[in-house]
């Protein structure tokens, strides 16, 4: 009977455990937040008229009724204090070795979360020997990083997004003979998008994709305070309204939306 006892006390705590509630608890919501990236974060093209539209970023964006609840937005309507204190220090056509100097801005805006979404650029270049190398862009993540938690307030956080699915959008486009002409004139993605791609060409960049997402995750992994999606964004499937009519690469309206509640769910808070 005794021993029985014991069992059943070492299996309840086991339960226990594994319950969700004994899961370590969300952290404060934070009271600042900046952006790190590229033209997604950047909102580029994302609707109505061509360039950066940053209101409309899935992350700090702040423009009402555009249908994106960006992530400053979500933590706005559960503590206000944030408000006005979202950093855009996104670059549109940012390569990761761009995240250092943006991590020191961040640094200098004192913000307690950054959200991280960059390396796209450094898949999409002119051709698949042109791509960085795995070596230097796992280099520079991990000095991006090194910057971020040697300069910001000590409890703050950092959320890492997966690359999307770069041959996602070649698959539900290249029978597009407008978006072919676009992604043609003008030189978009051509290590990916080019018509003169063979299948193994595109699966080199999307293996390199599959690469750096390793990469954002290994290196996220080596700070306490950092979280990696799990490949949240890179699993997503994205539909052809997800991308903008403008140049048929970036996010729309819907997929700067989409790109928000995926990479929220996936965050510090959801």
């Amino acid at each position: 009977m005794r021993r029985t006892t014991a069992v059943l006390s070492s299996l309840g705590m086991m339960v226990l455990l594994a319950w969700p509630g004994s899961a370590q608890a969300a952290p404060a919501l934070p009271s600042s937040m900046a952006s790190i990236g590229d033209s997604i974060t950047r909102a580029y093209d994302v609707c109505c008229w061509y360039g950066d539209h940053p209101g409309n970023s899935w992350s700090t964006g702040g423009t009402s009724y555009d249908g994106v609840s960006s992530q400053y937005e979500r933590i706005r309507s559960l503590d206000s204090s944030i408000a006005g204190h979202n950093y855009n220090d996104a670059v549109t056509g940012a390569r990761m070795s761009a995240g250092p100097t943006q991590a020191q801005n961040a640094v200098n805006q004192q913000v307690q979360y950054v959200t991280i979404e960059l390396g796209a650029n450094d898949l999409c270049t002119s051709s698949p020997s042109t791509m960085t190398s795995v070596s230097t862009f796992r280099d520079e993540t991990r000095q991006t990083l090194a910057t971020l938690f040697a300069g910001l307030p000590a409890r703050a956080h950092v959320s890492v997004s997966s690359i999307p699915d770069i041959y996602q959008l070649w698959q539900i486009y290249h029978t597009s003979s407008t978006a072919q002409v676009v992604w043609s004139t003008a030189s978009i993605c051509q290590s990916m998008l080019s018509p003169y791609r063979t299948e193994t060409d595109r699966q080199l960049v999307r293996q390199r994709n599959i690469d750096f997402n390793t990469v954002l995750s290994q290196e996220c992994a080596a700070y306490a305070l950092c979280k990696f999606d799990g490949n949240a964004v890179f699993n997503y499937a994205f539909t052809r309204d997800n991308v903008s009519k403008l140049d048929y690469f970036h996010p729309s309206l819907s997929g700067q939306a989409a790109l928000a509640r995926v990479s929220w769910n996936s965050s510090w808070w959801a």
